[in-house]
C-alpha cells in the first residue's frame, strides 16, 4: 500500500515537473538576430512576462525554414519574405506576421578598391566590384543574407554564377563569420546593419554603400503548422508571436540599441491594422 501510494506521489510530482520544465519553445531563427545581441535583450523581457522559455536555433534563413517544415521549431523567425510566404502557402506555417526591419549595409576595405565608397547605389557598387575582380565574400548558405546578395547581383545586371572567381569567395557560414572573414581579406561584404554595429573585429573594414532602397531588410514570424506536426507547442509558440507584435513587445525591440544607435525598428502596426 505504502509502495503504491509512494509511487503515485513521485509520479504525480514528477508530472509536475515535467509540464513546468515544458513551458518553453524552439524558435529557428537567423545568425543576425542572435549575432546583434537583439535575442538577449528581449527574450529575458518575454520569459518574465510569461514564464515560457525561448530556446534559439540561429541558423541562415534557408536553413530555419527547413528547420520548420521539419517540426525540430514551434516559431520561425527570419527574413527573406518571398520564402517565409512558400512556407505559409505549401502549409508549413499557420500566418506570417511583420515584426520589425532594418537595412543592409555594403562593407569594404578602407582603401576601397572598387572606388565605390560614399556611394548609394547598390547596383552600381556591385558592378564596378565584380569589373574589378574586387575581393568578394558571400556568405552562400542561403540565408536571408545571401538571398538578398543573390538579389542585389541580378538587379545589376551581374550573373555571378558565370562570373565567380578567385575573388569571389562563398564561405557558407553565418554573418559573423563573413565579416571576420571580409576583416581578414580587406574584402567587400554584404551584412546587415544590426551585425555590424555590434561586430567589434572590423580591422580596415567600414561602411562603403548604405541607403539604396533595394537594401530594405524585413523580418517575419510565422507559427510551425501544428496540424503538419502535432509536437508544436502552439499555444506557447503564438504567446511569442503575439508578444512579439504587441506594443510591449515593439518597444523592447525598438529599445535595443548599441552605443546609441537603434538597430531593429519596429514595424507590425500595418500588419495588425
Amino acid at each position: 500500500m505504502f509502495t503504491a501510494i509512494a509511487a503515485f506521489v513521485v509520479l504525480t510530482v514528477g508530472g509536475a515537473s515535467a509540464v513546468a520544465q515544458d513551458k518553453s519553445i524552439v524558435v529557428a531563427s537567423t545568425t543576425s538576430t542572435q549575432d546583434s545581441g537583439l535575442f538577449g535583450h528581449i527574450l529575458p523581457i518575454f520569459t518574465e512576462k510569461t514564464g515560457i522559455k525561448v530556446k534559439v536555433v540561429a541558423q541562415g534563413t534557408g536553413q530555419a525554414l527547413d528547420t520548420g517544415r521539419r517540426g525540430d521549431a514551434d516559431v520561425v523567425f527570419v527574413h527573406a519574405r518571398p520564402q517565409e510566404e512558400k512556407f505559409v502557402e505549401e502549409g508549413f506555417g499557420v500566418k506570417r506576421f511583420d515584426v520589425m526591419y532594418n537595412d543592409f549595409v555594403l562593407i569594404g576595405p578602407k582603401s576601397d578598391p572598387a572606388g565605390i565608397k560614399g556611394s548609394s547605389d547598390i547596383a552600381a557598387a556591385l558592378t564596378a566590384i565584380q569589373s574589378r575582380e574586387a575581393p568578394f565574400v558571400s556568405r552562400g548558405d542561403k540565408s536571408g543574407t545571401h538571398s538578398a546578395e543573390l538579389r542585389l547581383w541580378k538587379a545589376a545586371g551581374v550573373d555571378i554564377a558565370a562570373m565567380e572567381g578567385p575573388w569571389y569567395k562563398e564561405i557558407g557560414q553565418g554573418m559573423g563569420a563573413a565579416l571576420n572573414t571580409a576583416s581578414a581579406m580587406d574584402a567587400y561584404v554584404l551584412s546587415d546593419r544590426a551585425t555590424w554595429l555590434s561586430f567589434k573585429n572590423r580591422g580596415e573594414l567600414e561602411i562603403a554603400v548604405e541607403g539604396d532602397k533595394r537594401l530594405f531588410n524585413q523580418y517575419g514570424v510565422m507559427l510551425v503548422n501544428p496540424e503538419r506536426h502535432p509536437s508544436v507547442k502552439a499555444e506557447f509558440g503564438q504567446s511569442f508571436i503575439d508578444w512579439l507584435i504587441s506594443p510591449e513587445g515593439q518597444q523592447a525591440i525598438a529599445e535595443y540599441n548599441i552605443d546609441g544607435q537603434q538597430l531593429f525598428f519596429p514595424n507590425a502596426e500595418r500588419e495588425r491594422s
